[in-house]
């Protein structure tokens, strides 16, 4: 229990720094116990309960909300029970355990720091009921009530559910890629919802469009049409404060290497920092872990550069060794240079 109660200070001391808050739900991902992409489909309703997705049993998880209030309590933060239902066509109440006994599941603490009118936005979104999220079908399936099929499905009570079967077949789809269209398109639906696509590579559940009223939507391009060169000029600002936030990310990342490995070359340091936290790459330094400077995240960036340059996992790989073996046969040659670097 120690050292497990030590990996979740750890995680709920990133998400704090992050969020302000901390919920169960990101410590167990956080400790690996849980992947985004699962947490997704339970979030959508796919399956009945999250206990089932993870990969220890209930009592450990039980374990770990215990040492999370514990600890929560030692940090004078301030518990508040959050709202959770599914992003499903009928947004049902979201279980956690089938036994239903899951108050403790759904407590978030909340940082002190706070004020009282952030500590109220901050309550307010925990409970706002989440957008519909309509899902690109990558496998064969039938609508629970029509039994027909098509390239989209929604959860439901009764299981997933064509669009026309949940009343949303009169929508249009949004592609992504405009946000500022997309925003006001939005705004200006009476009803709506996100459309995302499971992305097998980085094991993650990703938007790419959006459902809406096409009247709305003619309203949306309106707008955009009327305030182009104004957004255009918003852009270009917010393109250099992107660079700027990149290069100082990058730095501090470097330190950080730097502090947990003090013998790893200073411009080896640098170039891990630059590759792992690129811009979109979806790489271990683009997660929020990492953004807070997280110990085992930065530790991951520092292995993936490690097992790619200094040892044989690329050469193993192209002659169809599979990825786990390879992995294991390069092990020692890893821990060697990690200790090197740490010594």
């Amino acid at each position: 229990m120690a050292k497990l109660r030590t990996r979740v200070v750890e995680a709920a001391e990133a998400a704090l720094a992050q969020r302000k808050y901390v919920a169960a739900v990101e410590v167990f991902t956080r400790l690996g116990w849980l992947r985004a992409a699962q947490v997704d489909r339970w979030r959508q309703g796919q399956v009945a309960t999250l206990v089932e997705l993870a990969a220890v049993e209930e009592p450990r998880l039980r374990d770990v909300v215990t040492l999370l209030a514990d600890w929560a309590r030692e940090r004078g933060l301030t518990p508040g029970d959050a709202t959770y239902v599914t992003a499903g066509r009928d947004q049902e109440p979201l279980r956690f355990t089938a036994s239903g006994d899951d108050a403790a599941f759904r407590t978030h603490w909340l940082s002190g720091e706070l004020s009282d009118a952030a500590r109220r936005r901050l309550v307010d979104r925990q409970n706002k009921a989440p957008d519909l999220q309509v899902v690109v079908a990558e496998e064969p399936w039938r609508c629970a009530e029509c039994r027909d099929t098509g390239p989209y499905f929604i959860m439901s009570a009764t299981g997933a559910q064509c669009l026309t079967c949940a009343d949303l077949d009169h929508l249009v789809l949004l592609p992504a890629g405009d946000a500022a269209l997309s925003r006001r398109a939005k705004k200006e639906s009476t009803l709506a919802a996100l459309v995302v696509r499971h992305n097998r590579r980085r094991k993650r559940y990703e938007r790419t469009g959006i459902l809406i009223e096409e009247a709305a939507l003619d309203r949306a391009e309106a707008q955009c049409l009327a305030d182009e060169d104004a957004r255009a000029r918003r852009r270009d600002r917010d393109r250099v404060r992107r660079a700027d936030q990149d290069v100082e990310f990058c730095a501090r990342m470097a330190a950080e290497i730097r502090r947990l490995f003090p013998h790893c070359p200073p411009e080896r340091a640098q170039a891990i920092a630059e590759h792992a936290a690129l811009r979109g790459s979806g790489r271990v330094g683009r997660t929020a872990a990492a953004k807070v400077l997280d110990t085992e995240a930065v530790t991951l960036a520092v292995i993936a550069s490690i097992r790619h340059l200094d040892t044989e996992y690329d050469r193993l790989l192209m002659r169809g060794v599979p990825r786990m073996d390879a992995r294991a046969a390069i092990r020692d040659t890893l821990d060697r240079v990690l200790e090197s670097w740490r010594a």
